[in-house]
């Protein structure tokens, strides 16, 4: 098996793949050595390997070149993996006993590797230990990869050869174990850490440390104008109006941040955001038809649910508990809706597992239900396990129609084995299998998940607080987890996640820390050093506005509302239980906000598109809202001249004054219009259309 792994014959371009290759089908990287087994020796007797004549055998004649073979030469006659199935077949071709040490664990050398300069070389190898408790070299028959060729690249054999300067990891497979090593290459240049950009609290120290390593200096710290907006924007889901802003930049004192953000974190809109933001990754849609989600009460019932939650500040780890372990109506308030918001035809154990899995603690655990996971240490045996806590889980019909209860039977039986059909009991995902007998085992499950202990979950949640300020998680999808996709700063994600842990999981206190750091408020503008970084934190990247929060920003600019269907007059987009994509808003929907039919982050998008401009220029949102708007009718009634009704269209739009050039061309073009509304509505239709205001920065 491993000399098949080894040589690419049971992947997934080869004989791994569903249907096999040629006639011959291996599993996917050996997860069914059984059904491999009898595949080789008995399902084409005499055909694959020759017992009589073992150097004659097909798969040594393909593997060799000696005849025909899709995948060309795999190895010599020669090699070590020429010899290991040559000698298995001279014996008879045996199948393992029972006992046979198996792989419990492999260990990649080294573990780190820091290197100056490109064209260096270092031989990795792999350590795997066996359930006698021996350790073998395997490097020859792992599996190497490397996910940036061009800091460092690995070949077939291990060898690693440094490239540009960069951080990197190499990851080594063998069995069904993965593991990954990183490797950072440094500039030959000398390099000197200022002495006058100094940490502010842990978050930066970690964050500085990494970049001391890479040799990258972090931007300065953005203006006053800068910080104003974003925090705003990011905290609340707003801009700041015009008071709100003056006030700002008029305060001298040196805690003013602090204070903004101190009073930023008490305003209900922080809950509104990330009670829209949950919403998203819970999927609170309606369908009074029972086909793709839940009643429109149950959903607003959840929804004004985990609003309050946040609005109370609960922690994360109750808050999560609440849902996973649930029993109820889904008329009465949560904590059971998250069950009720899983439309029925897809109410069975594995999709409830693999979305909670996903969810909350970051793993795409669906990759082993086939098979084992692939790039990852989770198996088939792992897949069944956490299914299980959730098999009992039930729907039972109530008084009205659109009524059910929530309910588990405890003595539901475990789910079972894809491939033997054997019962597999509730297992912890790289744990135990707790006592559940009798239980309801969603309980154990939850204390185990929402343990300050469990670093799945604190990471998970920790990393996706991080990506809401920063544009992209440490670990970058947030809701993809596994070991060849590492964090790009691993010290910074455990120490933020052990943060919220240590702080019982108070999400205000982590965004509270995060928004004080000088690694939150350094400016977009780059140095040499740190112009090509965009996973290191060294410097603010431009994130375009969620559809919700670039609405209501458009709305808050120019003092209008948006009149949305089925919902109140005067709601802001970021309040609407269900997301507006619901409700048919073309603008929610071309600017990509969460659709809400799976959990996975991604559903919600940020990414400019030619749609976007389209309908910003042509479209009817900003025009009507500008025709709408008072805002320059009143500038213009209290006599405010052109200089004045610029300045505050900058402010409303983009929290700034105009640079002296930007104010004497806008006059110029205003020239003898001075006075007339619409010579300021195009001013304010430009700056409402411009890429600043689409853009946190």
């Amino acid at each position: 098996m491993p000399v098949f792994f080894r040589s690419g014959c049971n992947s997934g371009g080869c004989h791994g793949s569903a249907r096999g290759k040629d006639g011959f089908r291996l599993s996917l990287f050996g997860y069914d050595p059984a059904g491999d087994y009898f595949r080789i020796t008995q399902q084409i007797a005499g055909r694959r390997i020759n017992l009589a004549v073992p150097e004659e055998s097909l798969i040594l004649l393909k593997a060799t070149g000696k005849v025909p073979h899709t995948g060309g030469e795999l190895f010599k006659t020669d090699s070590a993996r020429y010899a290991a199935i040559l000698k298995w077949i001279q014996a008879g071709a045996p199948d393992d006993g029972a006992d046979v040490p198996t792989p419990t664990g492999i260990k990649l050398v080294p573990e780190k590797w820091v290197v100056e300069g490109a064209g260096k070389k270092q031989q990795a190898r792999v350590l795997a230990t066996f359930s006698d408790g021996s350790t073998r070299d395997v490097t020859k028959l792992a599996l190497f990869v490397t996910n940036n060729k061009t800091v460092v690249d690995i070949d077939a054999d291990g060898l690693i050869t440094s490239g540009k300067n960069g951080a990197a990891f190499v990851f080594a497979r063998f069995n069904k174990f993965t593991i990954g090593s990183e490797a950072i290459v440094l500039p030959t240049d000398a390099f000197k850490w200022p002495d006058d950009v100094k940490a502010r609290n842990y978050i930066d120290e970690l964050v500085h440390a990494k970049l001391q390593n890479l040799h990258i200096l972090p931007s300065e710290i953005c203006n006053d104008e800068q910080f104003v907006r974003r925090i705003y924007l990011d905290l609340i889901g707003l801009p700041p109006k015009p008071d709100e802003y003056r006030a700002f930049m008029a305060d001298t004192s040196a805690d003013k941040r602090e204070k903004l953000v101190d009073a930023l974190l008490k305003r209900d809109e922080f809950a509104d955001l990330w009670a829209a933001k949950w919403s998203e990754w819970v999927k609170v849609i309606t369908d009074n038809n029972g086909n793709n989600g839940a009643d429109r009460k149950a959903a607003v019932l959840y929804h004004d649910w985990i609003r309050e939650q946040f609005k109370k500040n609960t922690p994360l780890n109750e808050f999560v508990r609440a849902q996973v372990t649930g029993s109820g109506s889904n008329f009465t308030s949560p904590p059971s809706n998250f069950y009720t918001m899983i439309p029925p035809q897809n109410y069975e154990p594995k999709a409830v597992a693999q979305d909670i899995s996903q969810l909350f603690t970051g793993i795409r655990i669906q990759c082993a239900e086939c098979h084992n996971h692939p790039f990852d240490r989770w198996t088939q045996d792992d897949y069944y396990g956490f299914v299980s806590f959730f098999t009992g889980v039930r729907r039972k019909p109530a008084g009205e129609p659109r009524e059910f209860y929530v309910i588990n039977d405890n003595n539901a039986a475990p789910m079972k084995h894809l491939l033997d059909g054997r019962p597999m009991p509730p297992k912890l995902l790289g744990g135990p299998a707790p006592d559940v007998k009798g239980k309801d085992p969603r309980i154990a499950f939850a204390d185990w998940l929402t343990s300050p202990d469990n670093q799945l979950f604190r990471n998970n949640m920790a990393n996706r607080v991080w990506e809401h300020f920063f544009g992209r998680g440490i670990v970058e999808p947030v809701d993809d987890f596994r070991i060849s996709n590492p964090p790009s700063n691993r010290e910074l994600l455990d120490g933020i996640g052990q943060k919220l842990a240590d702080t019982k999981f108070d999400l205000k206190h982590l965004v509270r820390d995060i928004c004080l750091s000088r690694t939150y408020q350094l400016s977009p503008t780059t140095n040499a050093s740190n112009k090509s970084d965009d996973r290191q934190f060294s410097h603010a990247q431009l994130r375009r506005l969620r559809a919700d929060v670039l609405l209501d920003s458009l709305s808050q600019a120019t003092e209008t509302t948006t009149r949305f269907n089925g919902a109140p007059r005067g709601a802001r987009a970021v309040e609407l239980f269900e997301g507006g994509r619901r409700l048919g808003d073309y603008f929610l929907k071309t600017f990509g906000l969460s659709s809400r039919e799976t959990v996975c982050a991604c559903e919600t998008r940020t990414e400019p598109t030619f749609a976007q401009s389209l309908h910003l220029i042509n479209g009817r949102t900003i025009q009507t809202k500008i025709e709408e708007s008072k805002v320059i009718e009143n500038l213009l009634k209290a006599n405010k001249n052109s200089s004045e009704v610029v300045d505050e269209l900058y402010v409303r739009a983009l929290s700034r004054k105009p640079g002296s050039d930007e104010q004497k061309k806008l006059l110029d073009l205003i020239g003898s219009q001075a006075g007339e509304r619409k010579a300021f509505e195009d001013v304010y239709w430009a700056l409402l259309n411009s890429t600043e205001f689409m853009f946190n920065h």
